[in-house]
Formats: structure tokens, C-alpha cells, sequence
């Protein structure tokens, strides 16, 4: 399969796995899954059709890890802006987390810290590179660290997914560290 042919049911299985599933006529399960084949016979029916091959190799390949298939069900790891629990147990953070955004967003971000816009939950990086990886998707960079053992210590509750992307509800502006 073509790298292109794999970033259009990337992105497919993101718009559908985590915004939109009944566009396509499929519903998510309380903790997010569907079952693999009516996935891939919605998608036949809304004209954009794809093997279980393409399927499997799209969420193996994933740069970011995005999906898992499991039991014959897949469903996305986080960044949904439809209801789901993803029961993802309370997890103690190391001492800090990092968040990439772009500097058209770092005067609101000062004001009212990080919020989690149309999703679930903030999105926290491991280390500064990812961070950076993710705030460059917008424009140039810029990279926030989190004083995540602050945070937990002052009651605020995280969650790590399967593919390593720290959440949590949201980051005051108090615990937020700003470049230069």
C-alpha cells in the first residue's frame, strides 16, 4: 500500500473512530470500539471502501499509534470529541509533561492554561521532541512544560493511553512553564 493511500485511512478511521461514527452509520460502544467488519462495510457503503489488510497494516504503521484492533473490534486511543470512556485507570505522572501548540494560541493559553477545546481531555507529550512534533502539525512550534507533579499533587488526575499520550482534564495556567 502507498504511503498516500495509508495517510487517507488514517485519516478516515480518525474522523469516524473519534468525531463522526454515524456519518458513516456506525455507533461506538460505550468505551469506544466497533466491530472490525462493520467498520469496513460502512466504509464500503459510504464509497470509500479498504481491506482488513489495509486495515491491520494502516494501524501497525501508525507513526503515532493512534489505533488498536482487538477481539475483532478497533477503536481510536484518545483525542475523541464524541462520548466515550475509554477506562483508562489514574496514573501518577513523572514530574513534568510537555505540550506543543504555536505562538497564536500561547496569549489565550497564558489566561486560562490549556483546555481541551472540542476533545476529552488535554493531551500531554513524554518528552520535548514529540511535543514539538505535535505543535508543528499547525505551524512553528512552540513547546510548554508541565509541572505534572505539581498537578497530581495538588489533586489533578492523569491518565496515560496505550500509545503513550498523557490526558488530563485540563492545566491551569499556574502549572504551565512558557519558553524564553
Amino acid at each position: 500500500m502507498n504511503h498516500q493511500r495509508s495517510v487517507r485511512i488514517s485519516k478516515y478511521l480518525a474522523k469516524h473512530l473519534r468525531h463522526a461514527p454515524e456519518r458513516i452509520g456506525i455507533a461506538l460502544d460505550a468505551r469506544g470500539w466497533v466491530p472490525v467488519a462493520e467498520l469496513l462495510e460502512a466504509a464500503a457503503r459510504h464509497g470509500f471502501p479498504f481491506s482488513r489488510a489495509e486495515l491491520d497494516a494502516v494501524v501497525a504503521d501508525n507513526d503515532k499509534q493512534r489505533y488498536t484492533v482487538e477481539d475483532g473490534r478497533i477503536r481510536a486511543h484518545q483525542g475523541h470529541s464524541v462520548c466515550v470512556d475509554l477506562a483508562l485507570p489514574p496514573t501518577v505522572p513523572p514530574g513534568f509533561l510537555f505540550h506543543g501548540t504555536v505562538a497564536r494560541s500561547v496569549a489565550a493559553i497564558r489566561e486560562e492554561g490549556l483546555r481541551p477545546m472540542s476533545r476529552h481531555a488535554v493531551h500531554l507529550s513524554p518528552d520535548r521532541e514529540t511535543a514539538t512534533r505535535v505543535g508543528g502539525r499547525r505551524g512553528k512550534p512552540v513547546v510548554l512544560t508541565v509541572d505534572a507533579g505539581a498537578m497530581h499533587r495538588a489533586g489533578h488526575v492523569f491518565h496515560l493511553s496505550a500509545n503513550g499520550v498523557w490526558l488530563t482534564e485540563r492545566v491551569p495556567p499556574e502549572f504551565l512553564g512558557f519558553p524564553g
